[in-house]
Parts: structure tokens; sequence; C-alpha cells
């Protein structure tokens, strides 16, 4: 029997191959779709949980009240970490990473590296698997390090790494104590090398100083401890250590499972209730939605194609055949025809990955070696089976056998049925899709197009390396003097990146209350505003070389003077990080970390602070490959250990809008493919009706209607349906964009153009989709289509 149904099901396939390939081909995208989203969602939700202890690891974070809500972040005093391993019973290990960037030297390469400084029990907690060495003194000594299995070949090329010597800087060498394989594209960490906190030490980079938040913490608990116990343990280990200081902390400390924290990194109200997980939720329905209109398709083909099979029924039905029978058996064909489908989509991702991980950036991939994907694909291929083959199956084998072979029975052609109710649906989802579309890339120019408050144009900044902070004086000069730059100066972090941020600042007039206001910092020695392009309302520069006594002076933003409530703010005192500072100008507000929220306070130090970077204004007298080869050759002449490397400001500010443009590019990539599935099976429906009413056309062209005419008659009811489902789909878009819009401080308003777009290019693409089946219906000749059979 089961042979009997494959014959039966590969007949109907060839007997109608134009039907049988529309149906695999909406289905087979459809399932690719589905396939790459669900790729990138497990992608998403595997994040940090492969550790063989990632039940037990956890981060620790913070958690206070500041400008009047309470807040959490996950950077915490480096004695944090060591503190409470030594304190507290319940922790297995605890280790503490920040981030360091070193100039590589091996032989005559040199390579400026990113990596990390870490504690000798890394890799306790984090099982990373290793090529060669011991994970477990890999990091004890001072001069050992662990390099990644990537960083070895760009290093040694094939050679063994393990006891080779790499120069760092210009100073310390380092002995290879281990080599670990190429970090998994699902793990939150980000690194080539690890170095041991020793060495940071010998740098003089640590300190035990509890309100200094710089370094990201994790623990590791016993087996069997619990979350909630521990963290009523630890919450007032930071009031504690600072009750007897002049200013004592209120901060809490609290964990979060290190497996969460991917999905769960946005805080409310000093909790972490959201972050990627709302985008991964949304992509699941997407992904469900775009595999429900393909299988949406097969219905409505099927279903279409009843009266062909119509007498197949009456025939099976009248020599026996139950209804349990024939639903089997339509079932059946259907997951024979998903099957088929499935192949082609593994084949469509196959194709499409290398474009897919370009634009969701990351290294996404099907592992057919993995046992439990055979199971998802063959689950995925009978889910989609039965769901595109549940309702034909029922649809056919309903039949009644008289009617049938009468030549009575005929399909419905009621006002409202199944296959028309599929149609809407299938549009009012690519409707809503589009409109979604739209909104978010309005929403993305909106951003794009606020003023940033500074001029981007030939602005760029490079990292203090090496020589240049003892040549710094010489390498401002020769910018300028060589004509590479037209001003430069110095700051703590990139305009377009936060490094810093404090509390606890006193000034003539500020109350307790203000104590817990958070100020962004910022440093600089000179022509701050000359060089970014900021504009001064008030005051004056920072110039620390036409006024000695600016290595304590300040500049503020207008945010900042009414946040301090400041009626002049130029000549007042801010008593600051152990110092006292003096105002000399007020900045207009300009944009400094996320365009899509306000503006926060900020502070710009002289010189007493610190730096780490250096922004030049390019001369636009010359071209900036010109001023480049300027700048790389002063920068070589008094750093020359060192490559010269540049940072484009406009594209650093490019990148703040990466996440709203993948979800935008995503949405407009997901929108088309649901409008092309859905035009399948319109094309589908119109070239079955209008063979079908292949007579009528005949009739209606003898008595004298024109190709409009028919065109329009054959068009006017799917273009109906396209209408009810802009309809429907217009409030459904309009409540999902306004909920995604929220999150936002800095958004567009909804416009009513908006759905008239997005309803005029549906109904247009559908058009196209029916016109060309109607269109040629309408120009046959009669004579043929009315000859006898």
């Amino acid at each position: 029997m089961l042979t009997n149904f494959f014959k039966i099901a590969f007949r109907n396939f060839w007997k109608n191959k134009a039907f049988s390939f529309i149906n695999i081909a909406g289905l087979a995208v459809g399932m690719a779709s589905a396939i790459l989203i669900v790729l990138w969602i497990q992608n998403e939700m595997s994040h940090d949980k492969f550790y063989s202890k990632s039940d037990r690891i956890y981060t620790l974070n913070n958690r206070d009240k500041f400008n009047g809500s309470l807040w959490a972040w996950n950077f915490t005093p480096k004695i944090l970490a060591p503190t409470i391993k030594h304190d507290f019973p319940d922790v297995e290990e605890a280790v503490r990473k920040t981030n360091a960037t070193f100039l590589f030297s091996v032989g005559d390469k040199r390579l400026n590296v990113v990596g990390c400084f870490t504690d000798p029990g890394f890799f306790q907690v984090f099982d990373f698997p290793f090529i060669k060495g011991n994970p477990n003194t890999c990091l004890d000594k001072i001069n050992g390090i662990v390099i990644t299995q990537e960083l070895s070949e760009k290093l040694f090329g094939s050679d063994d790494a393990m006891g080779k010597v790499i120069k760092i800087d210009s100073s310390d060498y380092f002995t290879v104590t281990g080599v670990i394989k190429n970090l998994p594209n699902n793990t939150s960490f980000n690194f080539e090398y690890l170095l041991p906190w020793s060495y940071m030490k010998k740098l003089g980079q640590d300190d035990e100083y509890w309100d200094n938040n710089s370094v990201q913490s994790y623990v590791l608990l016993k087996p069997g401890v619990r979350q909630d116990d521990f963290d009523k343990k630890i919450r007032d280990i930071t009031i504690n250590h600072t009750k007897g200081n002049a200013d004592p902390s209120t901060t809490q400390v609290f964990t979060q499972l290190l497996k969460d924290r991917w999905l769960y990194s946005k805080s409310e109200n000093g909790k972490y209730v959201g972050g990627r997980i709302e985008t991964v939720k949304l992509f699941s329905i997407i992904a469900a939605l775009i595999l429900l209109i393909a299988c949406i398709n097969f219905m409505n083909l099927s279903t279409a194609r009843s009266e062909k099979r119509g007498k197949e029924v009456g025939i099976r039905k009248v020599v026996g055949a139950r209804k349990s029978l024939l639903i089997t058996q339509f079932i059946g064909e259907s997951i024979f025809l998903s099957f088929i489908a499935f192949v082609l989509a593994i084949g469509i991702v196959e194709l499409s990955l290398p474009a897919f991980n370009n634009l969701v950036d990351k290294k996404l991939f099907i592992d057919f070696d993995n046992a439990y994907y055979w199971l998802f694909a063959l689950g995925f291929v009978l889910f989609s089976g039965v769901l595109a083959g549940s309702y034909p199956a029922f649809y056919l084998s309903a039949f009644k056998p008289v009617k049938v072979l009468k030549g009575t029975f005929k399909t419905t052609n009621a006002l409202v049925t199944p296959r028309k109710i599929l149609v809407v649906v299938q549009f009012t989802f690519a409707i809503a899709f589009i409109i979604c579309t739209i909104i978010v890339e309005k929403q993305i120019n909106h951003a794009q197009s606020r003023d940033a408050g500074y001029v981007r144009d030939k602005l760029v900044y490079t990292f203090i390396q090496g020589d240049i902070d003892k040549h710094y004086d010489m390498i401002r000069k020769d910018l300028i003097s060589s004509g590479a730059a037209v001003s430069v100066t110095k700051s703590m972090s990139p305009i377009t990146e936060r490094y810093s941020d404090g509390w606890g600042w006193k000034w003539d007039g500020s109350t307790e209350a203000d104590n817990k206001t958070d100020f962004i910092r910022m440093s600089s020695d000179a022509d701050f505003s000359k060089t970014l392009g900021t504009k001064i309302l008030q005051g004056r520069d920072i110039d620390i070389y036409k006024y000695p006594t600016d290595s304590t002076a300040m500049l503020l933003n207008e945010t900042a003077v009414k946040v301090m409530h400041l009626k002049n703010p130029v000549g007042s005192i801010v008593y600051a990080d152990g110092s006292q500072w003096h105002v000399v100008g007020v900045l207009k507000d300009f944009i400094y970390e996320s365009p899509f929220q306000k503006i926060q306070q900020l502070a710009v130090f002289g010189p007493k602070s610190w730096f780490s970077v250096i922004h030049f204004k390019l001369n636009p007298a010359y071209s900036t490959q010109k001023d480049l080869q300027l700048a790389t050759e002063v920068f070589q002449k008094y750093n020359p250990q060192y490559p010269a490397s540049f940072n484009f400001v406009d594209e650093a500010y490019a990148k703040k809008f990466q996440d709203e443009k993948r979800t935008g590019m995503l949405a407009a990539l997901f929108a088309g493919l649901t409008i092309f599935i859905s035009c399948l099976g319109l094309f589908g429906l119109a070239t079955y009706m209008a063979e079908n009413r292949i007579k009528e056309i005949g009739v209606r062209k003898v008595l004298g209607a024109s190709v409009f005419n028919i065109t329009s008659l054959l068009s006017r009811d799917f273009l109906k349906l396209v209408i009810i489902s802009l309809i429907i789909a217009t409030p459904i878009a309009w409540w999902a964009m306004n909920i995604w819009l929220e999150s936002y401080l800095y958004r567009i308003t909804i416009q009513w153009w908006v759905f008239a777009i997005a309803g005029g290019i549906s109904i247009i693409i559908a058009m196209l989709a029916i016109s060309c089946q109607a269109i040629k219906a309408a120009i046959a000749n009669p004579a043929k289509s009315l000859r006898t059979e």
C-alpha cells in the first residue's frame, strides 16, 4: 500500500508539473527563510551555554540609584572578585577580565592585537578547548601568555607556538604557555590572547578602590549553592568596605547567570529584564509566519485543484476507501512534496549562508554531523507537510461520491471561502512586513539626520601607544606643520564612545541628592572644540598651552549646566575625583553615545585627568589619502615600533546604527520573501482560475469584450482580497511598531502615508502577479477555447 501511495503521489506531481513547481518553490523559499532565522536564533540562544559548568557561572553586577532611577551595570571594582573568593566559602573560583591592546612582535612581524588580562583561574571557570598547554597552570607565571589558534598562525605560521617568545610593546617578553582553539561564535568573549593579572599589577594598572568600576567579574559557585542565598550574602559588600570613607558607597552587588547575560542585558529599575531576547522573539514570530504563509500557498493550490481530483476521490470512496485512508493519502503526498521542498531549501540555505552571515555578522552553519540536526530536519519536514496538507486532506476527503460522479459537484463560489480567508491571511502578514520595514527605515533615517553636534567629516583618531605620549608635543606640531592636519587634541576616549563616568561631585549649590548625579567624562589638552567641531556657547575652550592653569579646567555641556542648576557656569568650581576643577566654558550638547536616546550630562576635564586617544582634523586642502600618508610619516618618525593606525569618526558613528540597520535589512529581506511567496501563490491561483474559465473568456471575447475588460474581470476578486488584507494589516502593524518605537526616546511619529505606500506597493506587486496570467487568457484565440472537447 505504501508503494501505491508513492506511485499516486508521483503521478499527481508529474501530471501537474506547473502547480507542483509553484507548490515546491513556495514551500522551499519559506522553509529556507525559516531555517536561516532558526540558525540565527539557535546561535543567540546558545551563547555562553557550552561551558561544562555554565549552570554555576555568574557575572557580578552593581545596582544603585542615579538621576532618580535605579540602575544596574556589570562593571565592578578590581578588588571585588578576589575579596569574594577569599571571604565566601560558597565560591569555588572568582576571576576578573579587562581588555588590553598591545603591539606583538615576532621577528619582522608586528601586530596590534586585542586581548585580556585575567586571573590564573580563568580556565577553571571557562573550559575553552586547549590545543596545547595545561589550563590549570598556563597563567600562573607573570611572563606566560595563552593565545588562540588564529593568533598562533598569524605570528608563527604552521610552526608549533608552544614555548615560543613574543615581544609585547617594546619592553617585555612572554612565553607561550597555551594555545586554545579559536573562540566559538556563540561566546560573549572576544580576545586573541590572555595575559596574567600579575602583569597588569606590574604595569601599575591594578588598584583596590571600591569606587572604581572598571572590570568584569565572574564567580563559579560551588554545587548546590542557591543564587538567591548567595546574593543576600554579597549584597552589601561594597557598602561595608566603604563605611569609613568620606563618601561611603550605597552600591549593592548581585549576580546574574552568565548564560542569561547575552539575551538579558537591558536594565530597568535595577534588574535585567530584556535586550536581545526581544529581537529573538520578534524573529521567531517572523520565521513562523513565513513558514505559515508558504504552507498557505500549498493549501490554496491544493484546494483549487480539488475539482480535478474530485472523481478520483469519488471512485476511491465507491470501491470502499475510508475517509481516514484518504486523509492519510493526501497528507502523505503533502509530506512527499515537503521533503522535496526541504532538500531544495537546504540548497538555498547553503548558497545564501555567506551573504546572510555577512548581514547578521555571524558565522552560522548547518552541522550535518550532529544527530540533533537530522531529528530537527525530520520533525521540520513532518511538521511542514502536515501543516500544509491538513486542510486540503480534510477538504478533499469530504467530497460526496454521488455528486462527484454525477458531475453535479463543483467548488463553492461563496462570498467567504476558506481559500479567500487564507489569501487574506497571507497578504495581511506580507503587507504588515512592508509597513514595518518602511517604519524601521524611517526611524534609522530620522536618527541619522539628527545633528550630532560635531563635525565628523575628515575627523580621525588614533590610540596613544608606545612613545606617542612622550613625543606628543612634537607629533602635534609636526601634524600641523606638515599639512596633514589643521588641529589636534588629546582625549580619554574617542568622541563616539564612553570610557568613563562618575558621580559624587559637589559644586556651589549642590545638594545631597546631587551626589547621585552621573556625569559622562571626557578630557582635553587644547583645541577640543576646534578639532571636533563642537560649539562653545559660553566662555572658552581648554588650552593648556595658553593657560597653564587649565590643567584643572573643565567644560560642561548644556545638559550638565541644567542638571547642576548653574546660572553662571563659567567660573564655577566643581569638586570631582579628589580635585578642584574650574569651569571655563559651556559646550552645546552633542551626541556622545546613542543617537536614538537623549543627551546626558557631560564634563570635559583638563590635562590633570588622563588620555588614551588623539583626535586630529585632516587638512581639507589635500586629499584624504595624502593627509593620511603625511600623518603616517609623522607617527612613524616618533613611534617607529608601532604601525600607524587611524580610525575615521564618521565610520565609528555609522556603527551606532548597525543593530537598527541590521533589523531593518532583515525585515526588508523577509518582507520581500513573504511578498514573493504570496505572489507565487496568487500566480498559481490566477493560472488555475484562467484555465477553469477559459470557455467563459472565449464567449465574452466573441461577444465583444476587450482585453482590458477580461483582465479586469479576472483580477477584480484578487484585488478585493488584497485591499481587505491592507485594512486588517494596518492596525496590526501600527500597534507593533508603536511598541518597538517606545524603546527610543528620540523617535518618529507614524504617519498615514506609510500605510498608503505599503498598500500601493502590495497592490501593484499582486496585480503584476495576477495580470500576466489574466492578460494571457484574455488574448487567447476564442476559437480554440470554445472548440468541443
